[in-house]
């Protein structure tokens, strides 16, 4: 089956896994329906082949302005799917299928605008650790979006709508904390990872992603510190992990876009 068959089925399968999923969370059936696993799961496979078409010509890898938003999606998805046996997570699916959707088709039919390469092994973990990072905190932004919704609508004494259909507000915290902490960990190999096997990390196409990572970095261990030593909690959390997050977005994508679109330089 050709890619493109590929790419746009898996777009309808993850539209139409959100809405039954919407429609099953307002009108509070529980948390899962079997058919929501079977789209998800058909929604994956098609994911799967996009990439492997797209992401991996030939054994070579791809990872273009367009491309990588796919590969990063696809973990997203992943990890929180895996992630439901022991967390309530399936609200964040209602935001990220729409989204993946759209990843999934850019990353098909936008040009490719890196370059291919064969990489060595200490590279590929530099890679496969900033990505599965960047998808753990992806989701660690969009945790807190929702914790700040949610958190505004309690102390606005609003009792329906979005309330209802979330976990508890402790609960959401926990569930945003442990994010964090992980995202926190992988995010410290991958810049270790960097400092190990990238020839130059200062170089010049690098030095703004860096130093924008490490602030990021920085900035999610003083909120992880805070919250364990001086209790920290919904606001102030929010504040620090969207920040962080903004900081990571303008590092990976802004690098990205300048080299890749602007300069049409390969981005390191």
């Amino acid at each position: 089956m050709p890619a493109t068959i590929f790419a746009v089925l898996a777009a309808v399968l993850y539209i139409t896994a959100a809405a039954l999923q919407l429609l099953h969370t307002v009108q509070r059936r529980g948390p899962l329906s079997r058919s929501f696993v079977v789209l998800s799961a058909a929604a994956l496979v098609c994911h799967i082949a996009v990439v492997a078409h797209d992401i991996f010509p030939g054994g070579s890898i791809e990872l273009g302005f367009y491309k990588v938003s796919a590969v990063i999606f696809l973990v997203i998805n992943l990890l929180c799917l895996a992630s439901l046996s022991r967390r309530p997570l399936q609200n964040l699916l209602v935001v990220l299928y729409p989204l993946s959707a759209i990843a999934v088709l850019v990353s098909h039919f936008a040009p490719n605008t890196g370059f291919r390469s064969d990489m060595p092994t200490g590279i590929m973990i530099h890679i496969v650790s900033s990505i599965v990072a960047y998808a753990v905190l992806t989701l660690a932004a969009v945790q807190a979006a929702l914790l700040a919704v949610q958190d505004h609508q309690l102390k606005s004494r609003h009792t329906r709508g979005l309330v209802q259909v979330l976990p508890p507000l402790q609960l959401m915290e926990t569930m945003l904390f442990e994010l964090l902490w992980v995202g926190e960990l992988l995010l410290t190999l991958a810049i270790v990872s960097g400092f190990v096997f990238l020839d130059d990390i200062f170089a010049q196409s690098l030095v703004h992603k860096t130093v924008l990572t490490i602030v990021a970095w920085a900035l999610l261990a003083i909120l992880l510190w805070g919250h364990h030593r001086l209790g920290w909690r919904s606001t102030t959390a929010v504040k620090f992990t969207l920040s962080g997050f903004a900081l990571l977005v303008l590092a990976f994508y802004g690098s990205k876009l300048v080299l890749e679109l602007i300069l049409q330089r390969p981005a390191g």
